[in-house]
């Protein structure tokens, strides 16, 4: 590919649209799993009980759910389309293996949660109660399923197993759909991610029960008690659940994404016996001399804990910045090339596939291709870096990956403590709607979990620049030969667009939460 053909700017702007339709798409997502758990539990109450309360209960929350729902239904589907529009190269190149999990999202799950959330909606009395709550639960089933596929997708992205590049057609194929499919690296994000959206249908919950309280609504005060209980149980099992899979995704990242790690830590230089930085001062506006600092400013970090988390031993080896760009020699012995080296080598895998093809249409034979098959083969682990000109193209933006990890994880903790404050009061018989300073905060607390998801996503994507298949694909070959101004005119549509769609979910959802439940 000739990246002298792409326009620089059409390379921002792509990457501005996709930014902005995921920001927004991920506003509406973790809701609609979050949610959607809550009020298959409520009715799994009714159920249990025959309680018309729990009824009326249950299908407040799922009108809440579905006019969300049907938000991050058309901003996903926009998402979609952006691959083939903006990042054909890409989708060239992979679609074989990326293009599978998103057919099995769209044929499986998403005419699994189609079907069975209109039995949700209009079966009430006219199916039994068991085949109602059945389909209550299927269709929260069948999103989290949609969820599993698209991070099977973005995680192959970040870690690409179970393919084959295919010099003949230029196309990496699949080997092994099972290693795509449950591949560690994708295992890890979809519970971390999918018990991080719990998070956020809890405080979204106990929000609007809060609120209840405070408005001092009688007829809604039961209601606003049991779901303030209900979303204080699921918040806490999530929190800790999150805390515990997002411990185990930060090793699965510094063992095949160490580049993201020391942009996480803001680890200029490594070692063995690493602190983990509690906190430190990283200017957030400008990339740090990592060259020339020894580590940031300020830094408050708690002794080997870095090693620990990565490497799971109290004295692990863990590489900064500086480590991966010069190499250096891993615990086992191996080495790991600097950062010219790979460039080196990733071009002349490139020479090698250019020479390949040529000599091939040319007709030559084996003796001339077989050569030139086995320089692809022995270089390609290292292609992508075939067309980065500069090292410091390979660092992210540390800034950002530093403060929006800390951010992700301080926020965490104070939903631990606020859901387990919650609970506390419970346990005693505490009267929780006479508590205002509570009750505010957690309204308060709701763009907060937003916040925190979406910093979350922050360091999973800023965190692997350059590339958007790592060490194969940069981002800078694999967008669409477009102009700018094409993807800059769509880039403003979308926003007023996605926008637009955002205020009137918002206004939508005020109004149902004001009109209440129907008790």
């Amino acid at each position: 590919m000739n990246l002298l053909s792409i326009d620089p700017a059409a390379i921002d702007w792509a990457r501005a649209q996709f930014a902005l339709t995921a920001i927004y798409h991920w506003l509406f997502v973790p809701l609609t799993l979050g949610v959607g758990l809550i009020m298959a539990i409520m009715e799994s109450n009714y159920y249990r009980t025959g309680d018309p309360f729990w009824r009326s209960t249950a299908q407040f929350w799922q009108r809440l759910f579905g006019i969300n729902f049907a938000m991050g239904v058309a901003t996903g589907i926009i998402l979609e389309f952006e691959f083939g529009t903006n990042w054909s190269n890409y989708s060239w190149l992979v679609g074989d293996i990326f293009g599978a999990p998103l057919a099995i999202e769209g044929i499986v799950a998403f005419f699994m949660e189609s079907t069975f959330v209109a039995v949700m909606y209009f079966g009430w009395d006219k199916v039994s109660r068991g085949f109602h709550l059945a389909s209550t639960w299927l269709t929260w089933i069948g999103a989290t399923i949609s969820a599993w596929w698209i991070l099977v997708a973005n995680s192959w992205m970040q870690y690409p197993v179970g393919c084959e590049f295919n010099p003949d057609t230029m196309r990496n194929e699949m080997t092994s759909f099972l290693d795509v499919a449950l591949s560690p690296f994708a295992i890890d994000k979809f519970c971390h991610t999918v018990i991080s959206s719990w998070v956020v249908g809890a405080v979204f919950v106990v929000a609007v029960s809060s609120w209840y309280l405070l408005k001092r609504r009688e007829a809604e005060r039961k209601l606003a008690l049991k779901s303030l209980c209900i979303g204080a149980i699921v918040g806490l099992i999530a929190s800790l659940g999150a805390a515990i899979t997002g411990d185990e995704s930060a090793y699965k990242v510094a063992e095949v994404q160490p580049m993201k790690l020391a942009a996480m830590e803001a680890l200029y230089n490594g070692g063995t016996d690493q602190s983990l930085t509690a906190v430190a001062w990283v200017n957030p506006f400008r990339q740090p001399d990592y060259q020339n600092e020894a580590e940031a400013p300020l830094r408050l970090a708690i002794p080997n804990g870095l090693s620990i988390l990565a490497t799971r031993s109290l004295h692990g080896y863990v590489p900064g910045v500086n480590d991966l760009l010069k190499g250096y020699t891993r615990e086992d012995g191996t080495q790991e090339y600097s950062a010219q080296e790979k460039m080196i080598r990733g071009r002349k895998a490139i020479e090698a596939l250019a020479a390949y093809r040529k000599a091939k249409a040319e007709g030559a034979d084996e003796a001339t291709l077989s050569p030139l098959l086995s320089t692809l083969k022995e270089n390609f682990p290292y292609f992508g870096y075939g067309y980065i000109k500069d090292e410091a193209e390979l660092v992210p933006f540390i800034p950002v990956n530093f403060w929006a990890f800390r951010i992700m994880v301080g926020l965490g903790t104070l939903f631990i403590l606020f859901f387990a404050y919650i609970l506390f009061l419970q346990w005693h018989k505490k009267d929780v709607s006479s508590m205002k300073w509570l009750l505010w905060l957690a309204i308060a607390l709701l763009p907060c979990a937003y916040i925190c998801s979406e910093s979350g996503w922050l360091v999973a994507e800023f965190g692997r620049q350059p590339w958007t298949i790592q060490d194969m694909l940069p981002v800078s070959a694999s967008v669409s030969d477009i102009g700018s101004s094409a993807v800059a005119t769509t880039f403003w549509l979308f926003l007023l667009l996605f926008t637009a769609m955002l205020c009137v979910e918002i206004n939508i959802m005020l109004k149902q939460i004001k009109k209440g439940p129907a008790l």
